[in-house]
């Protein structure tokens, strides 16, 4: 059928920011309090803290430190678009820039993860898209099985990176020496065409009619660590990107070649942990076993990317029984235009950055 199975890059959705004018979030009222603490910053996403630092990333692919009143350049990498972030317990922080096609195609300086050195030069240390050009996904639905876009950064306590990449719907983990190897694969998963689509892609394929069932590729854009020492991974879900199919895997630290799969959830080393998320793009993992989940939109990135309402989500996670989700509870219910990156402290403080696109800050959600 020629149908879009995937968004390039979840760059797809940088065009979505051209189009839209991106409003500020909102602070105030019932549902959880917005405290920007981060202001007049150019699209930002990615936010992680060390004590009493906030780290933050922005368009133009600078990364940023804020303690206090004081703020300083720990790096820039890439250009366009902000990069993933994160920063171990040691204070080092990493950056990673994304691709948006075959590992062997992509420029420069796309696809690659950094370690950040205020004053002096990225340091890179892997090329994730060169490692995908010969690891090709064997589950691909496009006919791009080596494409890469590695979207999603956590950064672990034995110096070791896990690099979640949406454009080969996989888990990575990066040694400080440049190794990489595959830790867990993402299989398709079917899911229903949802009402209001277009009558074609952006590409003038047609797409099939609400209702008609279609395999939709995993799009692997998050990752962080729980309090558990789990690794945890968030998805995008691919086209049609139907609504409430986009599920959190737990996946057994140390795990490689581990398989993800939606028809088997609860076997392996990669399990389901929740599901009935929608465009999820960002996990951070929270005291007594909370994750922050981020939706980039209530609606789904594709009905954003075709005129849709742009407000987005941001959610507690709370642990159930049997190593799988409990009941999730929702901050600053309506406040957040496409929130692109959260990050939770020691004492269970959450914070996020909005909108994706556009003028926006970093905020500490009361709740």
């Amino acid at each position: 059928m020629g149908v879009r199975t995937r968004i390039a890059a979840v760059a797809a959705l940088a065009l979505t920011g051209s189009v839209l004018v991106a409003g500020q979030a909102q602070a105030g009222g019932s549902h959880g309090t917005l405290k920007p603490v981060v202001t007049g910053l150019d699209s930002p996403r990615g936010v992680a803290l060390h004590g009493g630092t906030i780290i933050y990333s922005v368009g133009d692919g600078s990364v940023y430190a804020k303690y206090g009143s004081k703020t300083r350049l720990l790096g820039k990498v890439g250009e366009g678009f902000a990069p993933a972030i994160d920063t171990n317990f040691r204070g080092t922080t990493y950056a990673l820039t994304g691709g948006g096609g075959p590992g062997e195609s992509l420029p420069p300086g796309a696809a690659t993860l950094y370690r950040l050195r205020p004053g002096k030069s990225p340091v890179p240390v892997a090329d994730i898209g060169k490692y995908q050009a010969k690891d090709p996904d064997p589950y691909d639905l496009e006919q791009v099985p080596t494409d890469s876009n590695p979207f999603g950064v956590a950064a672990l306590k034995d110096g070791t990176v896990l690099v979640a990449d949406a454009g080969g719907n996989d888990l990575l983990r990066v040694w400080p020496n440049g190794t990489i190897k595959t830790v867990a694969r993402l299989k398709p998963r079917v899911v229903t065409v949802p009402p209001g689509l277009p009558p074609t892609d952006p590409e003038g394929h047609p797409l099939p009619p609400a209702g008609t069932k279609v395999p939709a590729e995993a799009v692997a854009t998050s990752v962080t660590v729980g309090s558990d020492g789990y690794w945890y991974v968030g998805e995008l879900r691919g086209f049609p990107a139907t609504p409430g199919t986009s599920q959190i895997w737990r996946i057994k630290p140390g795990s490689i070649g581990a398989v993800c799969d939606p028809v088997k959830p609860w076997k392996g080393n990669c399990t389901r942990y929740a599901d009935g998320y929608t465009s999820i793009v960002d996990l951070a993992g929270g005291p007594k076993g909370t994750l922050a989940v981020v939706e980039l939109a209530k609606a789904s990135w594709i009905a954003v990317e075709t005129g849709g309402p742009a407000v987005g989500s941001l959610f507690l996670q709370y642990p159930g029984k049997h190593h799988k989700a409990g009941y999730k509870r929702e901050l600053a219910a309506g406040k957040l235009i496409l929130p692109g990156g959260t990050a939770v402290s020691r004492s269970g403080d959450v914070y996020v950055s909005s909108p994706l696109f556009g003028p926006g800050a970093i905020y500490k959600v009361k709740h």
